[in-house]
């Protein structure tokens, strides 16, 4: 059975920090493409930042370029997502996706968890 279970996420004031992490089993994660999206209340789902297996490339959305960083360790079936510099317009559900594809935001997603931003 596939399974995704997201952690780290938290109340945070602007400026502030979180890591998340997302733990996979199932499934053989390093043969898989990875994605984190986040969800507001009233918002379409939006793509955060991607990872593709073996963890050489990664491809972020504009708006969070240069404060997040997703990464993988694949001998523990673990992906991340280092929240830096947050703003009130970070906060949302997060969650981790087994992508299709590369960059790609349909595929099993986990339970997510919440990130709030707020002073």
């Amino acid at each position: 059975e596939v399974q995704l279970v997201e952690s780290g996420g938290g109340l945070v004031q602007p400026g502030g920090s979180l890591r998340l992490s997302c733990a996979a089993s199932g499934f053989t994660f390093k043969n898989y493409d990875m994605t984190w999206v986040r969800e507001a209340p009233g918002k379409v789902v939006e793509r955060v930042a991607s990872i593709n297996k073996g963890g050489s490339l990664t491809d972020y959305v504009d708006s969070v370029k240069g404060r997040f960083t997703i990464s993988r360790d694949d001998a523990k079936s673990i992906l991340y997502l280092q929240l830096n510099s947050l703003k009130f317009e970070d906060s949302a559900k997060y969650y981790c996706v087994k992508a299709w594809s590369y960059t790609s935001t349909s595929g099993f997603r986990g339970q997510g968890t919440q990130v709030t931003v707020s002073s």
